[in-house]
């Protein structure tokens, strides 16, 4: 069982959740946010760690062959998440695009998790 990511995935499927909080704060209270003092320092924040989870991610699929988890799906879910910890600040993304994306970062990272944890 690879710790590591497993420890990355549950951070993402929190930031995760932290990013369906903002998107229903922002289009409740459309009140934006400051770029330099919480997006970018957020968003960076996110990046950094996705970026790592993705690599872990390909080395584990490397030593692992998992049936329903595939290395285009590890990509696309990266790049969910890469624009999902952005456009959560702004109320005029499209909602049914937002949740979507959400909900299926989600869905792939508690996969993720539930094959990991099999492996143990």
């Amino acid at each position: 069982m690879d710790m590591k990511t497993i420890e990355l995935t549950e951070k993402l499927l929190h930031y995760n959740n932290l990013f369906l909080y903002h998107y229903n704060e922002v289009r409740e209270n459309g009140i934006k946010q400051d770029f330099y003092h919480t997006i970018k320092p957020f968003v960076d924040e996110v990046e950094a760690l996705n970026n790592e989870w993705k690599i872990s991610m390909e080395k584990w699929l490397g030593k692992n062959d998992p049936k329903h988890i595939h290395l285009k799906q590890v990509e696309t879910t990266a790049e969910h998440i890469k624009n999902l910890a952005i456009q959560c600040f702004f109320p005029e993304t499209s909602k049914s695009r937002f949740l979507n994306s959400q909900r299926t970062v989600e869905f792939f990272l508690e996969d993720v998790l539930i094959e990991m944890k099999k492996d143990a």
